[in-house]
């Protein structure tokens, strides 16, 4: 199993504005001008928030956007959607038990990550930052205060985006 964290912030660290809303991500470049269609055809699972979601249903038809993975949205409210599943509880548990194999792609959310961090099951982060100030918002990160390491692998730059590439250092603060 790896997990991934593939994400957007703006260069103060905010994943969306203090109302959730993604509009400064939308207004600045689209995921075509990315590395994601590279990325999401390697991931087999992905794990969102309900706030993830509820974005992801705004913008038409979710089930069109992440056809070819297992969708599970961390939820207490039945949904809908085909092609998303609604679980709860722990998310380190959960994302366990979906196997050794298989490639987990955290969507958005601190919510879903801190705990992931904070167990340090996370293997790669892939962190585009836009050329975007917010200066309040939701955080990306919001673990626990203890000393995680990534190895930086990769700078790449899309248009407007920087994105750099991590993984999880290997032993005690090595690479």
């Amino acid at each position: 199993m790896s997990i991934y964290f593939y994400g957007c912030v703006t260069m103060d660290g905010y994943l969306a504005d203090k109302d959730h809303g993604l509009d400064w991500l939308e207004q600045t470049g689209m995921a075509a001008e990315t590395s994601y269609p590279e990325f999401y055809p390697t991931m087999d699972v992905t794990l969102m928030g309900r706030r993830t979601f509820q974005e992801l249903e705004r913008s038409g038809d979710a089930s069109s956007v992440y056809p070819t993975t297992e969708n599970y949205v961390f939820t207490h409210t039945a949904l809908s959607q085909p092609g998303f599943t609604a679980v709860s509880g722990d998310v380190a548990g959960f994302a366990a038990s979906l196997g050794p194999e298989k490639q987990i792609w955290v969507v958005g959310g601190n919510t879903l990550l801190a705990p992931l961090l904070d167990r340090d099951m996370v293997d790669h982060i892939i962190l585009q930052v836009a050329p975007v100030l917010l200066g309040g918002g939701i955080p990306l990160f919001t673990q626990g205060e203890a000393l995680r390491r990534f190895h930086l692998e990769e700078v790449r730059q899309y248009g407007p985006f920087a994105e750099l590439r991590y993984r999880r250092a290997e032993g005690p603060g090595l690479p």
